[in-house]
């Protein structure tokens, strides 16, 4: 599903649940056979794969385990945001079964100085505030209702954006759900809402060549 570059080597992988048999296949093509040693896996040739549970799974001890409750159908609230807009939904395994999106304008950063730039930065933390409040309330309306289904709340988008939102205390409930897994998403849009669920359900890999 994608790739990123390991700090202290290595590189991070995302494998969709559907499709980790194949990837320990492609992995044994690659690397020969593989020992376990909890959920890192020692390859012939000295590779290894690090895996971790994905958002929302309770902790395994066995490659066996981890596919099951990777593959296993689990409640996840998704919450996107960026600048004023916020994408909120509910999934179930890969499908999502209830979505809002809602863009509230924040007006970008000015070169301006003096009172004119003072009374712009007002009127954008003004904006932030409101967008904030909006987006709280569509959590509020989308996600609190079925808090005691979810499994876990996975975020994205902007920290700052979607700490402001879950800042509401109504929504402690949801706060306390909230994943370490934070999403790379682009402004959120229906279509990337319905992307997120895929990476919210991906099982992450650490994979070191020999």
């Amino acid at each position: 599903m994608g790739e990123r570059t390991a700090a202290g080597g290595g590189k991070w992988v995302d494998v969709a649940p559907e499709r980790l048999p194949r990837w320990l296949e492609n992995f044994v093509t690659r690397h020969g056979a593989y020992a376990e040693q909890g959920l890192t896996l020692i390859a012939e040739d000295g590779a290894s794969a690090e895996w971790r549970t994905p958002p929302g799974a309770p902790a395994v001890e066995t490659m066996a385990e981890l596919i099951r409750e990777a593959q296993a159908s689990r409640r996840v609230g998704l919450l996107l945001a960026r600048k004023g807009a916020v994408a909120v939904g509910i999934a179930d395994g890969p499908e999502l079964l209830a979505s809002k999106v809602d863009t509230h304008y924040v007006q970008g950063r000015t070169a301006a100085g003096g009172w004119s730039q003072q009374r712009f930065a007002r009127r954008r933390d003004n904006q932030a505030k409101a967008a904030a409040a909006d987006g709280a309330g569509i959590v509020g309306r989308i996600l609190l209702p079925r808090v005691r289904e979810m499994a876990v709340l996975v975020t994205g988008g902007d920290r700052s954006a979607v700490d402001a939102v879950l800042a509401a205390p109504t929504l402690a409930p949801l706060a306390r759900l909230r994943a370490e897994r934070f999403l790379d998403v682009p402004e959120p849009r229906h279509a990337v809402l319905v992307s997120a669920v895929a990476g919210a359900r991906a099982v992450s890999v650490l994979v070191k060549e020999p």
